[in-house]
């Protein structure tokens, strides 16, 4: 069934354990507690052109922020059209915190660290071109990706996704995620406690051991609508993303593609499974539907 009109955006809630949406708040009767909220942040903007961190109040204090590429006007309008279009006619299942996703991709048990086909058929048949283009970019050069996720984020669902760092056992070096239908600000995080290292000055960092230990650093990073973004090297292991309930103004779609590790790559203990993994993957056999 197609998930057009708003209501099949917007009524169904998969939050478990801390995890909130508007919807279960709703239920409840009241708003469910953020634990960053106490948190003191010391607020940054990414400047793409310069690759800096630049302090949102104007201060002089910056410093460099490696491990972030981002592409403009990936999509075009009429690609973003169908792109959509055709993402909806796939079954949309409720996830965490007001997301709603499809996934194209192994059966992952990341705790127990095992991984199998299960019934993965291959990447979407549409995603083909997109990977096709994005490998002509030299940051992306011999990207292969093994698994696609789709979200869904609405605010009227209060969509948002927590602080994390991905896994980097099964997935490789490089995050590649594909914006649509709105802009929206990716939230780069960390403890300040490591400020000094990153060039801030003693002016910006509490002197008091404990609210420094609860103090945060935190870096806008701004997607545009079709816009194509890589978190590598420090910005992919080092710092924690986020997308943050008041940043989701409008409906977003985003697809993000991840590849394997090196464990799962020729030369690698588990060289042969990733094989396995990878023919299917770029079979791009998945039809909608």
């Amino acid at each position: 069934m197609s998930a057009t009109d708003t209501d099949a955006h917007v009524s169904t809630c998969g939050c478990k354990g801390i995890r909130s949406c508007l919807l279960c708040e709703r239920l409840k009767g009241g708003d469910q507690l953020n634990g960053n909220e106490a948190k003191v942040k010391l607020h940054f903007c990414y400047e793409p052109v310069l690759k800096l961190a630049v302090h949102e109040d104007g201060k002089p204090t910056s410093f460099p922020f490696p491990g972030v590429f981002i592409w403009e006007d990936f999509l075009s309008e009429e690609e973003e059209e169908v792109l959509v279009r055709e993402i909806d006619t796939n079954v949309w299942s409720p996830s965490q915190s007001g997301r709603k996703k499809q996934d194209f991709g192994p059966k992952v048990n990341f705790k127990k660290r095992k991984v199998r086909l299960g019934d993965f058929q291959g990447l979407p048949a549409i995603s083909k071109a997109l990977v096709e283009r994005m490998v002509r970019e030299p940051v992306l050069a011999g990207f292969q990706p093994v698994e696609q996720c789709n979200l869904d984020y609405h605010p009227e669902r209060g969509s948002s996704i927590d602080p994390h760092l991905d896994d980097s056992w099964l997935w490789g070096e490089r995050l590649v995620t594909v914006n649509m239908l709105s802009d929206i600000v990716l939230t780069m995080s960390r403890h300040a406690a490591r400020g000094l290292e990153l060039g801030l000055g003693s002016e910006d960092i509490n002197d008091d051991e404990k609210e420094e230990e609860e103090q945060e650093v935190q870096v806008a990073v701004r997607l545009p609508r079709r816009s194509l973004v890589v978190l590598y090297g420090e910005a992919r292991h080092e710092w924690k993303h986020a997308i943050h309930r008041e940043d989701v103004t409008a409906r977003r779609l985003c697809s993000t593609y991840r590849e394997l590790s090196a464990e799962f790559l020729p030369g690698g203990p588990q060289a042969e499974v990733g094989g396995r993994l990878l023919d299917v993957a770029l079979s791009f056999s998945h039809t909608a539907g």
